[in-house]
């Protein structure tokens, strides 16, 4: 008996090591990415999405140091994010940050399928669909070996994509799932080959998850689709479920419009003028960056379709 519970104390013991081993710094945490990393609704608003949630939880556990999305900005493909990495603005948040989460590559696939919500219909064309796959591979290669030097600090996730069509005609689900799992698996190979973690959600969320995506004409998941994403990556983060985000720890939705955010970007401009001085850096909703956001909203308003 009391071998056995001498075993059972190693083995707690073990446990509380590998969590706490988890967290022996706090963390400078950049989310770089596509829309998903930057909390895009499903009804086209910023708000908490899983980045948000991720440095939620770091922060109640105190292992947050700083966190910012401003290298995530909706509509970037591959190439835009790696022209983003590769920018100057990026070099001091690349070269202070100790963790780094990338979504990237949906917008290089998903701008290529047609979909017809009403009639339930998803069409796209092969030939197109591998040629943007190809590409967003080889953009995914630059971006991990760029992320190795400019934020050498830095360990890396690369996060995985759930299907964003669970309303769409289940024999219409098959083709457009498959260049899905396409684009996962190319994320997930490169990840591994530059030595960075890849983040599985597709299976959080399955071909139906219609409670996830609630905007049948959106591609965007709500707040529990976001946790689910939170999760898989704090999963991976600790190798168990530690850290694990309840239902019930999800902030209130405080959505902002695009043209909010545009509104804000003009009185904030105003109090410029008068006081007569650049700030620094702006704030939205307690975070920091959207620089660029606000700058170059109106010019790609198109892309907030996508991710």
């Amino acid at each position: 008996m009391k071998r056995l519970l001498g075993l059972i104390g190693t083995v707690i013991l073990m446990m509380a090591f590998s969590v706490s081993s988890a967290f022996a710094q706090t963390e400078n945490y950049l989310s770089i990415g596509d829309s998903l990393a930057a909390g895009q609704t499903p009804y086209q608003q910023i708000d908490t999405g899983y980045s948000d949630l991720i440095a939620m939880k770091l922060g109640m556990t105190g292992q947050l140091s700083s966190y910012t999305k401003e290298l995530a900005f909706p509509g970037f493909t591959t190439a835009d994010v790696l022209k983003r990495v590769q920018s100057e603005e990026a070099n001091d948040l690349l070269a202070n940050a100790t963790l780094i989460t990338v979504s990237a590559g949906a917008n290089d696939l998903l701008r290529l399928v047609q979909v017809n919500p009403a009639a339930g219909t998803l069409s796209f064309s092969q030939l197109q669909t591998d040629f943007a796959l190809n590409v967003a591979r080889k953009n995914m290669v630059e971006i991990l070996e760029e992320l190795k030097v400019r934020a050498p600090k830095a360990k890396v996730y690369v996060m995985g994509y759930y299907f964003a069509y669970p309303n769409a005609h289940a024999t219409q689900k098959v083709g457009t799932d498959a260049q899905l799992v396409k684009l996962n698996k190319i994320l997930q190979l490169q990840a591994e080959h530059a030595g960075a973690v890849y983040v599985d959600v597709y299976d959080a969320f399955g071909l139906n998850a219609a409670n996830l995506l609630p905007n049948t004409s959106d591609v965007h998941p709500n707040f529990e689709g976001y946790r689910q994403m939170a999760n898989a990556f704090l999963r991976e983060y600790t190798g168990n479920k530690a850290l694990a985000i309840s239902s019930n720890e999800l902030p209130k939705p405080n959505p902002i419009s695009f043209e909010q955010i545009l509104e804000q970007q003009k009185q904030e401009e105003q109090e410029v003028e008068k006081e007569q001085s650049t700030p620094t850096a702006r704030v939205i909703q307690g975070f920091i960056g959207y620089t660029s956001f606000l700058e170059k909203a109106r010019a790609i308003k198109e892309h907030f379709k996508y991710l």
